[in-house]
């Protein structure tokens, strides 16, 4: 029988490191039409593929189908500077937890690039 050892992570323990990081509004359960309750597996580092999405930015609008952005233009864009055309507080950070977010797989490597999470196999556990 094979045992592998896997370290957990809550999702809002992981919200946490990467807002305090990063200093960006950042919700991993919001992203990709809202996660169900359950797990996501990720390996760090993995370099195995190019896990940064091409786009460099996507319509400014609450849950618009366009998702996901490179990792460089999330940390290049200003996060206290309001939507276009917004008429409420909770539609610039709610934007960018649905729709203005980078690959959670660049977010890890990077995080381990910078010392704050070691290598390993990792379960996110989504749990609202």
């Amino acid at each position: 029988m094979k045992i592998k050892k896997t370290l957990m992570i809550e999702s809002s323990d992981w919200d946490a490191l990467v807002r305090k990081t990063y200093g960006r509004p950042y919700c991993f359960q919001q992203q990709d039409d809202c996660k169900q309750r359950g797990i996501e597996k990720i390996t760090v580092p993995n370099t195995d593929e190019d896990w940064d999405y091409s786009e460099e930015t996507v319509p400014e609008e609450v849950n618009h189908e366009e998702m996901g952005v490179s990792f460089d233009a999330w940390l290049s864009r200003d996060p206290s500077l309001p939507l276009e055309g917004s008429k409420y507080e909770w539609e610039t950070p709610m934007w960018w937890e649905r729709n203005f977010y980078p690959h959670v797989q660049m977010v890890a490597n990077d995080l381990h690039k910078r010392g704050l999470l070691e290598a390993g196999d990792y379960i996110i556990n989504i749990d609202w």
